[in-house]
């Protein structure tokens, strides 16, 4: 039986319902419920900017795009983004989706940290980014009403989401501290990690093997 939730129907078929599965195995209630909050954001600001996007596919971004987080599926040597992105593709191919969907859906997650490009992209890739933006920013957070956003917190609360959700970045990222440069998660271990030294950009340049 299909589920609706602030007047969004979650995908029922039986990729996403293995979906749904999947990560509810793989990762903690906390991820679980942030993920189906992404979808039900991505999809509600999707009725106003991207009408035209995949249920089905949006969903499957959304539920993987933080697996790279996780014990089961993180590695130390790309960061947690593509660990998410490389599982949700081979998901999708042992479902016989295959081609530039599954590589739509790639791209959504591997992207959904990167800030202003996904938006200028497919309806799906754009909208795993708005829900992300929603949820953990609050970038949005205007553009759904107070009903519909209390509605999706109803299906799947967020208690002390803001200290718990940064744990599990710390958590996911903290081995791989070089997968960082350049994107927004080296505030996190700045934060977090005693010690850490981002990179630089200006001395990655200065300090090449080119003579000048």
């Amino acid at each position: 039986m299909s589920t609706t939730i602030a007047g969004v129907r979650i995908p029922d078929s039986v990729l996403a319902r293995e979906a749904t599965e999947l990560v509810r195995d793989a990762a903690s209630p906390l991820l679980f419920d942030h993920s189906r909050r992404v979808f039900l954001f991505g999809a509600l600001r999707g009725r106003e900017r991207k009408p035209d996007f995949d249920p089905e596919l949006l969903y499957v971004a959304a539920m993987f795009h933080d697996l790279g987080l996780t014990r089961r599926f993180r590695r130390t040597d790309q960061r947690f983004e593509i660990d998410g992105a490389d599982e949700a593709r081979r998901f999708l191919h042992r479902h016989g989706v295959t081609g530039e969907p599954a590589d739509r859906v790639w791209t959504a997650i591997a992207l959904h940290t990167t800030p202003e490009i996904p938006l200028h992209m497919a309806p799906e890739i754009a909208l795993v980014t708005r829900g992300v933006e929603l949820d953990v920013l609050g970038i949005g957070y205007h553009e759904v009403s107070d009903e519909q956003r209390a509605a999706v917190v109803a299906a799947h609360p967020r208690p002390d989401f803001k200290n718990r959700i940064l744990a599990a970045f710390t958590d996911g990222i903290k081995d791989r501290p070089q997968t960082t440069f350049g994107n927004v998660k080296a505030d996190v271990l700045a934060h977090f990690v005693p010690g850490f030294r981002r990179g630089d950009f200006v001395e990655v340049i200065m300090n090449s093997d080119w003579p000048e």
